[in-house]
């Protein structure tokens, strides 16, 4: 039996999600586009802030939701909350996340 590819984004009825490879304690701020991984791809999102005590967790959140025009409190750590591989919830319209989604999805 083989194990299912993960999409960078899966559009859901309350919003979606959005697969994650973190990069803490980078020099900048910034989503830094798709990558391979194991499990399929992630969004490589790279943060100043230390992987200590969600302190990264929360500058990835935040970098997500100005990304996809969310507020903060729409994005949520909902696997890998200490892993660099994450899974994020943005709550929001499905279409409209998805189309943000688009410009990082691998052709």
């Amino acid at each position: 039996m083989s194990r299912g590819v993960r999409a960078l984004f899966t559009p859901d009825a309350s919003g979606g999600v959005l697969a994650v490879k973190a990069a803490p304690k980078a020099s900048r701020n910034a989503i830094v586009g798709p990558m391979p991984t194991a499990d399929g791809h992630a969004l490589k999102v790279a943060v100043t802030a230390p992987a200590d005590k969600g302190k990264a967790n929360e500058a990835i959140a935040a970098l997500v939701a100005e990304a996809f025009r969310v507020p903060k409190g729409a994005v949520s750590v909902i696997a890998g909350a200490t892993d660099r591989s994450k899974l994020l919830r943005i709550a929001g319209d499905p279409l409209a996340l998805s189309n943000i989604a688009q410009r990082w999805m691998p052709s």
